[in-house]
């Protein structure tokens, strides 16, 4: 585990390498993440669905292998246990100003190599708390193309689109909105905020091309900077899919007018 700090305060553990069952697609993840006051922003292994780890970047298909844990949807068929789990692994770790970049390898339960990863993690100080950057480079490890897909790729209606940048928070009454709506999920918005029972508030950034926000309020609370939401995703050899995400950590409630200024 290592820990970022934002002026001393500990605000990120990171989690590198969890020694979890394979059905829960092991894989490194932040949590606990704090605001500057020491609140509590992620959960982890949580009971309804232990495979919600923190903040992670995980995919439910990545050329047919689950590397989201839990059961896998098959079309005509809904959610079922199959054996076509994998992990994500470290191989190097640099640490750096604020934060440290990485090297991982997304493999297999048998080790095939199924994706490449380079991803460089931050945190500083920002207008009302602090931002976590997040950016990660997914690349096909030889010379066949990858191809990531979600649930509704597979035919689950309700827009269950997700994969990709995944945070699951902690519970209780929460709200999300963008600067235009108070109904976010499926939207292309460019900034996505999530307040979770008024005591803090997370503003979400950094999607990309066809990406789109998939969020839950009810049954857990949890976003996703979606990659596969509606059609699956190619990534050609030599052609890394690079993504950045952004996440500003506050106290307490933030409107959108608060929002709209700190992040202008």
């Amino acid at each position: 585990m290592s820990t970022l700090r934002v002026g001393g305060v500990p605000v990120v553990t990171y989690v590198e390498d969890p020694d979890l069952d394979i059905r829960l697609a092991p894989r490194p993840y932040l949590h606990p993440v704090r605001t500057l006051s020491g609140v509590v922003v992620t959960d982890a292994l949580c009971q309804d669905h232990p495979w919600h780890m923190g903040a992670s970047v995980t995919m439910s298909d990545v050329s047919g292998y689950n590397l989201w844990g839990g059961r896998t949807y098959v079309r005509d068929e809904g959610y079922v246990w199959l054996d076509d789990h994998g992990r994500v692994r470290p191989i190097s770790t640099v640490l750096a100003a604020g934060g440290f970049t990485e090297d991982l390898e997304w493999r297999a339960a048998d080790g095939a190599a199924l994706l490449r990863e380079h991803r460089s993690v931050t945190a500083s100080a920002a207008a009302h708390g602090w931002e976590l950057s997040f950016a990660y480079a997914l690349s096909a490890p030889a010379t066949a193309e990858v191809t990531l897909g979600s649930p509704a790729t597979h035919g689950r209606p309700g827009d269950a689109g997700y994969g990709g940048f995944f945070w699951r928070a902690t519970p209780g009454p929460a709200v999300a909105f963008t600067a235009t709506s108070d109904s976010p999920h499926g939207s292309a918005d460019p900034w996505l905020a999530l307040v979770v029972a008024d005591r803090y508030t997370l503003v979400f950034r950094g999607l990309a091309d066809a990406d789109r926000w998939f969020v839950r309020t009810d049954d857990y609370v949890g976003v996703c900077a979606a990659l596969a939401f509606t059609d699956p995703l190619t990534i050609k050899p030599a052609e890394p899919l690079t993504r950045h995400l952004r996440v500003l950590v506050a106290d307490g409630a933030l409107t959108r007018a608060q929002i709209t200024e700190a992040l202008s």
